[in-house]
């Protein structure tokens, strides 16, 4: 691969750049003529994410195991036929590379030019690795992310230094319904791969993706519409009871599935039949305590959990005549039956796949699901219970099996602010010259000083 020179006052000030870096990332004052302020933005919050640009490699996030179950589950499996089409197949004899990331930087798909992903195995360019700001610094993958717009990469303007002979462009791939942020579709290569004609290219793939994946959810739509309601099955049933999911996806709900968004939300997302709506306080805590017994639930049971003290079933049934009529619009088929109250189908709730994650072992996978506590402003007695039950889990794995960076990254959620046992034990996983160990030290001499306060 050679390095990518052009245009060359460019690379002039993206070299001189990464000179000032030095052995001080965060050293970028003054103003470098001729470096872009995008770049330098993107350099700056990179130093703040610790990434270190003499690494020779990016970190693996995801092993074979859970890489295969995650991008299998993931939304954008659904959107490959049609990247394989306009991109990979074309970039085979074209010295290039496509790559197609999840929201939060990591690889899912990497193909293209066999000669060129072999060179690009060097540095770790490949399925289940890091490629978000935080880990690797500027890249196109991570910092249209970063942006939430589409963006080219040339040669040192990465923050990476084993990098620069690659040049890249990314366009982040929205939710054609949610708008939602679900990855990245990413070109990496020569000079090819930043040439104006790819940032178009590459954005009128995405586009076409989000059309096909629309028409898709349009058709299952009308599929479900077709079919009669059916009660649940006793498999399901107890797939549900157990957190239901079969691995894996984040944040806007599985495409084939009916979803329940609950983690980190005041207002439930519910999607239905491809169609998403955001739920009122109470509804969602409707709805999450009927995605949790499956079974059903009578009015009284449903008002215990529902509210704190003495509930009133009259108040109840008039909530549950508002969200029949919420349900009914997206999905006629899925209208809360009544005595017991239960769902006539199938409804995973973002906690039902972080428990399952957590019961195969896979807690990276669950860590990254876990967008913070159920429903955090609620007091019901039943979500109290949810929450407190889906929050110990997951600390308890991250203890016993986490990483350093798993570790640091469940330290960084609002309830793990205060969380002394977590911090230490990342202490003792990062290595003695990682300068992460900085930040958890301040952090901890920070909790012993609010004690002694």
């Amino acid at each position: 691969m050679t390095n990518l020179l052009h245009p060359e006052p460019r690379q002039r000030a993206a070299l001189a750049g990464h000179e000032r870096l030095g052995s001080d990332p965060g050293n970028l004052t003054p103003e470098i003529p001729g470096l872009r302020n995008l770049i330098k933005e993107s350099w700056q919050r990179s130093a703040s994410f610790k990434a270190n640009p003499d690494n020779a490699a990016a970190p693996l996030a995801l092993d074979w195991e859970e890489l295969e179950d995650y991008r299998r589950q993931h939304p954008l499996a659904a959107i490959m036929p049609v990247i394989n089409k306009l991109l990979v197949q074309p970039s085979h004899d074209s010295g290039l590379l496509v790559a197609v990331g999840d929201e939060v930087g990591r690889l899912l798909w990497v193909d293209g030019d066999p000669t060129l992903q072999r060179r690009a195995e060097g540095m770790m360019f490949v399925p289940g690795a890091d490629w978000s700001e935080a880990s690797v610094g500027t890249s196109a993958p991570g910092t249209a992310l970063a942006l939430g717009r589409g963006i080219q990469i040339a040669g040192a303007e990465h923050y990476q230094r084993t990098v620069h002979p690659w040049s890249c462009t990314a366009v982040p791939f929205h939710d054609p319904d949610s708008g939602a942020v679900l990855g990245v579709v990413d070109i990496t290569g020569t000079a090819t791969a930043v040439a104006p004609h790819t940032l178009s290219l590459v954005e009128a793939t995405v586009a076409a993706a989000q059309a096909q994946l629309r028409v898709e959810r349009l058709q299952l739509a009308a599929e479900l519409a077709r079919k009669p309601a059916r009660r649940r099955s006793p498999s399901a049933a107890a797939r549900q009871g157990q957190g239901g999911t079969e691995g894996g996806r984040v944040q806007e709900g599985s495409l084939y599935r009916n979803s329940l968004q609950l983690l980190g939300r005041d207002q439930a997302l519910l999607s239905l039949g491809g169609r998403t709506v955001s739920l009122s306080a109470r509804h969602s805590e409707i709805l999450a305590l009927l995605s949790a017994h499956p079974d059903g639930l009578s009015a009284e049971e449903l008002c215990s959990l529902l509210y704190p003290g003495d509930g009133s079933t009259i108040t109840l049934r008039a909530e549950m005549v508002r969200l029949r009529k919420v349900i009914q619009q997206l999905s006629p088929d899925a209208v809360p039956g009544s005595r017991p109250y239960r769902l006539p189908v199938d409804l995973v709730p973002d906690t039902g796949q972080v428990l399952s994650c957590l019961q195969r072992g896979a807690h990276r996978i669950a860590l990254e699901i876990y967008r913070g506590g159920v429903l955090p402003r609620s007091e019901a007695p039943g979500i109290l219970d949810l929450r407190n039950r889906v929050s110990s889990l997951l600390r308890e794995a991250v203890l016993t099996d986490g990483s350093a960076e798993s570790l640091l990254k469940y330290a960084a959620l609002p309830e793990a602010r205060d969380d002394v046992v977590i911090r230490r034990a990342a202490l003792r996983l990062l290595p003695p010259r990682s300068p992460k160990r900085a930040a958890v030290v301040a952090d901890l001499e920070r909790l012993e000083a609010e004690l002694r306060a």
